[in-house]
């Protein structure tokens, strides 16, 4: 698809530097909810997080040559290796907090994986290895990533649908009806506005109640359906400093494991590295709505063998110090089809700005103040928008579905995805343990690679083409 023929802001400098700073914070906040949820479900630290996510970031942009507007944040699909870890030194013989840096060491491991395929694709070529991944392929997985998110959306709705409604509808209203600016920051719109509606009610109406989680919320009459706010993450942000160190050395591969351990070290990095063939399909599947979104291929140019490179080295430098592993986003591409800004740019300026939070404890504390209820609200569209862009691609590819082989390859993948749940088997003493996502990419990837009447030939269509953004802010 030709850029003449579609809107979207590909030189955010034509908006003015208060404007593109506006952006880089917007987008930097819609990322902040998912980013920081993984070190809350594992016991990472969150200042970490954030610092190797805006690193990690600009370090994928530096490899990519600033050409792929993709923010790079926490990994769920690592969340199984991390409990995995916990068994192999024995129960009870170490802490939660003392085995995650051997956890880190194996998901450093798994960053390196991508460099051999990086290498591969440059070796044989982006046609031969493409050929295994054609739209009928990564369309029905870039719905799976989208739909498989949308769970988790709902659940947080349902702490409170009334401010998830409220944050769903600013950010419809704003980016349909709205007029300038308003029209391309709906989310932060979304947020800020219904985070104020909640602090009204709280004032005004809030009782607070102890949940069935055991801890105390701000709800709306008491109902606890109605949750507003944590008092727990309130408490949090009176008590946290504005200034801190974002990396402890205690938490770091370097500083945090005992290297004579030699069983526990190569037994973490046995049983995490196997993930990251989900994660290097769940890349495809996200560069590939990231493409068809801003309507540039950048699996040809900048090139696969580069994003793969740029994602793998950032897992790799977010677990030595201490984080987690990183990913192209999902809800990155979400907000760039709701902006329909698609400046590299304004990804890096929401870098810079995780990067310069991570030192303030205080800042992160306030964004943990956010009711769920609002990012289940902005998750709402944004996930939904993901599972769209799947459609989008396998419609503008023109996947032909009057083939039985395509509807085959696509039934399997979707229902793969969405109905099984982790699979576990054991080779050997080792087990191993796939997300639904990684056995439906392998199925969807073996089923079209062994099935006659192919019909797609990678770099034949006529929006795999380049647009050209330098490496500058």
């Amino acid at each position: 698809m030709s850029n003449e023929t579609q809107t979207g802001i590909y030189d955010a400098r034509t908006l003015g530097k208060g404007k593109m700073l506006l952006l880089g914070f917007q987008h930097m906040l819609a990322m902040f909810g998912a980013t920081v949820l993984v070190p809350l479900l594992t016991g990472l630290d969150i200042a970490t997080t954030l610092l190797m996510a805006g690193l990690g970031t600009l370090l994928f942009h530096l490899i990519t040559k600033g050409k792929v507007p993709a923010f790079l944040g926490s990994s769920f699909a690592f969340l199984g290796g991390y409990g995995a870890v916990a068994p192999l030194a024995g129960n009870g013989t170490m802490t939660n907090a003392q085995l995650l840096p051997y956890a880190c060491l194996g998901v450093a491991f798994a960053g390196l994986v991508y460099l051999i395929l990086a290498a591969l694709i440059k070796i044989v070529g982006i046609k031969r290895v493409m050929k295994f991944f054609p739209p009928v392929v990564t369309g029905p997985i870039i719905i799976s990533i989208g739909l498989g998110l949308a769970g988790s959306a709902v659940t947080n709705c349902t702490t409170n649908w009334l401010i998830a409604f409220i944050a769903l509808a600013l950010v419809i209203v704003f980016n349909i009806w709205g007029k300038g600016m308003a029209k391309i920051v709906p989310i932060l719109i979304g947020v800020l506005g219904s985070c104020a509606i909640a602090a009204i009610l709280a004032l005004t109406l809030g009782e607070t109640i102890t949940g069935a989680d055991g801890n105390a919320y701000i709800t709306l009459f008491g109902n606890p359906k109605l949750q507003l706010f944590s008092v727990s993450a309130l408490d949090q942000l009176k008590n946290a400093p504005w200034i801190g160190i974002p990396v402890k050395w205690h938490n770091t591969v370097f500083g945090g494991i005992d290297w004579s351990n030699s069983s526990l070290v190569i037994s973490s990095v046995i049983a995490i590295v196997p993930i990251s063939l989900a994660t290097m399909m769940e890349h495809i599947g996200d560069i590939s709505a990231i493409s068809s979104t801003v309507g540039t291929n950048f699996i040809a140019k900048p090139g696969l063998h580069r994003t793969l490179t740029g994602d793998g080295l950032a897992t790799t430098l977010s677990a030595l110090f201490g984080g987690p592993a990183n990913t192209t986003y999902g809800e990155n591409t979400g907000v760039l089809a709701l902006s329909k800004v698609y400046d590299p740019r304004v990804i890096r300026l929401a870098a810079i700005f995780a990067v310069i939070l991570s030192f303030s404890p205080k800042f992160a504390a306030l964004v943990s103040v956010i009711p769920t209820a609002v990012i289940g609200g902005i998750s709402f569209v944004l996930y939904g928008m993901i599972s769209a862009i799947g459609v989008r691609n396998v419609v503008e590819n023109k996947v032909d579905f009057t083939k039985s082989r395509n509807l085959i390859v696509a039934a399997i993948i979707l229902v793969s995805a969405l109905g099984l749940g982790t699979v576990t088997f054991m080779i050997g003493k080792l087990t191993i343990s796939l997300s639904a996502l990684a056995v439906a990419s392998i199925a969807g990837i073996v089923l079209n690679a062994i099935l006659p009447g192919k019909d797609y030939v990678f770099g034949d269509t006529p929006d795999e083409t380049e647009t050209g953004v330098n490496f500058e802010l």
